[in-house]
């Protein structure tokens, strides 16, 4: 009988894809099957001619929320069918099918705060629709067998609706219930039981208190306290060592949101979306959080539940939850019972725990609106693993090993890209290690090992000494190209202009380069501007101290400035130090980041001397400016060279002679930025005009800052291609590093 075999790639797995196609299938009258395999979904069907057009063309435009059809063919073949079923799952080539973990839906809600239904108050409630689906995947194709639900034999009740095509849990391979699913658990803090018939009851009280809980999530543990309870907020923070980091914050609904912070439509849906991720949102001044939440900032990350059990433990406490990763400052979040009360023991009063195993350690994905539409900032739940197509396949498998800090690692395989959830910062051995578990999960679930290995320049990047442990071909790649060609693999382009402002990278003349404009491709990247440079006396030391910045442009831009005045409370010994050092130009590495003139300017408005987490100052002064201040300060542009130098020290210079002169903060902070913006718009404009009217790009960690980044998108005329679904900081740029030794290998290099 003449029929169609279809193959459908894309996130097709774990959506509620299957029964989807069965439905429809049978809607149109055709017979055939559809299963699940390694590369994504097979159907093959049979019927009339024009029942299977119009059936392939539903196929693409009424697929379920979730899926994303990347491609579909077809080809005739001679079938014999009756009727239309879901078959078992095959073998063969791996293409990642599998979708990201979803919020809870609003059946799955409404079931279980209903009183009559069987999973009334079940933390573990899931569909189709909804639900773990990463962090659970212990292989593909996506069937119960490789999941961690496969220790939990369905019960009479949930196999019939498993097999009822007619329910919203027809194949819906998590599916469980109170008779046959996942429990909870509470433990006291040295993982002893606690007796409890509710324990979500248990740890509310714990948390209304003052308590610290401990909640095994999708990905890993939170840690948990009363968001509005100062005491409570900072002994979280002096137990988890995080001394000035923002801290997010979960709550009830959007209403409860809306109460904390003004909400766009643009948040209203970020925070609504079935990926949930932490959203900065501009805190009210009266919402009523403790302080220490977000110190130095006026934005508040805000979540909405997107578990059964998060729900339920927000319901009981009626309050907003400070919800941070379950580890210690720098450490990997804990995802397994053991691991978590040896680590956060000392932290939590209290483990909220369950027993269904984490198979996929995965933190909470952030993201925040930048130039009018949102932005990821941590890719991670909600997210990961969904692919970057690439424009063309790679010929080998690539492994991009991402940066130093806010690691993200990507894996591309065939002619699609997968950034790795997000690890952090690479700086202690437990982090390294878990950095190389998730590359080993990852390779294993595509079913591929990298043979080409892409890291960046510096040698001293514990992800650069992973790369030459790796074997295969190695692939440096400088870091602000690779920042530049994930923003062109992102918005599917070949060739851009590209802004690249962040702290620092290493250039491949051995310099801290850090706000460049590139004239980019994948293949090549052009230097054609960058900032005059500033000393940093101390090296590193300079960044942790950011009026040693203030300093060296003062002593540059203004000479004669009372520079007691303008750093006050600063030892004078130890400007006097700071100045031999510069002096002598020893331990002072010139830097072109554009972060450390942020510092610089932070140091000098709001005297932050000391910066306690890379950003620290950049945000607070983002957080500072005044939003009816346009007026910019003055600063030139050398282009009779290339690269073009631009000089920020009359800026500097101006600032300083401002501030003197008695000008607020507000004001201060609002021109440094207004500056930036005019800086960036112009050098884009003079590239256009130098090099044609390509497209612009901006990457980079200072592109997290929507004033900055909005500001040039919009004195562009909206000319500026901003990342979205990519990081802008280094969470990104390992996407950049793929596509780079992928050109570099198809031109015969690497």
């Amino acid at each position: 009988m003449p029929g169609r075999r279809i193959e459908i790639a894309g996130v097709v797995q774990g959506v509620g894809f299957r029964p989807w196609v069965a439905r429809l299938a049978r809607a149109e009258g055709l017979a055939g099957s559809v299963y699940n395999h390694a590369a994504g979904v097979t159907i093959e069907a049979t019927g009339p001619a024009e029942a299977l057009d119009r059936f392939v063309a539903r196929l693409r435009s009424e697929a379920p929320a979730a899926a994303r059809i990347e491609r579909i063919e077809q080809r005739s073949a001679e079938l014999e069918a009756v009727g239309f079923a879901i078959a078992p799952s095959a073998a063969g080539a791996r293409r990642v099918s599998v979708a990201p973990d979803r919020a809870t839906c609003a059946d799955c809600l409404a079931e279980m705060r209903d009183p009559g239904a069987r999973r009334h108050r079940y933390a573990f409630t899931n569909c189709t629709a909804c639900g773990p689906r990463f962090t659970i995947a212990t292989d593909v194709p996506w069937d119960r067998a490789h999941t961690t639900m496969a220790a939990f034999a369905l019960c009479a009740d949930c196999a019939a609706e498993y097999r009822d095509e007619a329910d919203r849990r027809y194949h819906a391979e998590p599916i469980a219930c109170p008779a046959c699913g996942p429990s909870l658990a509470l433990l006291d803090v040295h993982g002893r039981p606690i007796a409890a018939a509710d324990p979500i009851a248990v740890a509310a009280e714990e948390l209304r208190r003052g308590g610290i809980v401990a909640v095994k999530g999708l990905g890993g543990f939170h840690l948990a306290c009363d968001a509005g309870d100062e005491g409570a907020v900072r002994r979280l923070r002096e137990r988890k060592r995080r001394e000035a980091r923002p801290l997010a914050v979960m709550v009830r609904d959007l209403d409860e949101a809306a109460a904390l912070a003004a909400l766009g439509p643009e948040e209203r849906a970020l925070l609504g979306g079935a990926e949930r991720p932490i959203v900065l949102c501009a805190r009210k001044a009266d919402a009523p959080l403790a302080p220490s939440v977000a110190p130095d900032t006026n934005l508040v990350g805000l979540l909405l539940p997107y578990t059964p059990l998060h729900h339920l433990l927000l319901a009981a406490v009626e309050r907003p939850l400070v919800m941070t990763s379950g580890n210690r400052s720098d450490e990997p979040i804990a995802v397994d019972d053991g691991e978590a009360v040896d680590r956060l023991a000392g932290i939590a009063d209290r483990f909220l725990v369950h027993d269904r195993p984490i198979a996929a350690r995965c933190d909470d994905s952030v993201a925040r609106v930048i130039g009018g539409a949102p932005t990821v900032l941590r890719r991670a739940r909600g997210w990961v693993p969904r692919a970057i197509p690439l424009p063309a396949p790679v010929e080998a498998p690539i492994l991009g090993c991402g940066a130093q800090l806010k690691n993200t690692f990507c894996l591309a395989a065939g002619d699609q890209a997968v950034l790795g959830p997000h690890v952090g910062d690479l700086d202690r051995l437990e982090a390294f290690e878990a950095y190389g578990e998730a590359i080993d999960r990852l390779e294993r679930f595509l079913g591929v090992r990298a043979v080409v290995v892409a890291h960046d320049l510096h040698p001293d990047f514990l992800s650069t000494r992973y790369a030459h442990t790796r074997g295969g071909t190695l692939v440096p790649v400088q870091h602000h190209h690779a920042h530049a060609a994930a923003a062109l693999a992102e918005h599917r382009i070949e060739q851009a202009i590209a802004l690249c402002w962040d702290g620092s990278g290493l250039g491949p003349d051995g310099a801290i380069w850090g706000g460049e404009a590139l004239l980019v491709t994948a293949a090549a990247a052009e230097r054609i501007a960058t900032f005059h440079p500033v000393p940093l006396a101390g090296g590193e030391q300079a960044i942790r101290e950011p009026w040693r910045v203030a300093l060296a442009l003062l002593d540059e831009a203004f000479p004669s400035a009372p520079v007691e005045a303008l750093l006050p409370g600063i030892d004078p010994r130890a400007i006097e130090r700071v100045r031999a050092v510069l002096a002598a130009g020893i331990a002072a590495p010139a830097s072109h980041g554009a972060g450390r003139f942020f510092d610089a300017a932070g140091a000098l408005i709001l005297g932050m001397h000391r910066a306690r987490f890379e950003g620290q100052v950049a945000m607070a002064l983002e957080s500072a400016a005044a939003p009816a201040v346009h007026a910019a300060l003055p600063w030139t542009l050398r282009d009779d060279v290339l690269p073009w130098r631009i000089d920020l020290r009359p800026a500097f210079r101006a600032l300083a002679a401002a501030k003197l002169a008695g000008a607020s903060p507000g004001a201060l902070a609002a021109r440094w930025h207004e500056t930036l913006v005019a800086v960036g718009a112009a050098v884009v404009r003079r590239a256009r005009a130098a090099f044609g009217p390509l497209p612009a790009v901006a990457s980079g960690g200072c592109f997290q800052n929507a004033r900055l980044a909005g500001g040039i998108h919009d004195a562009l005329g909206g000319g500026l291609l901003l990342h979205r679904e990519v990081p802008p900081g280094d969470g990104g740029i390992a996407l950049g590093q793929v596509v780079v030794a992928a050109a570099a290998i198809a031109r015969g290099g690497g």
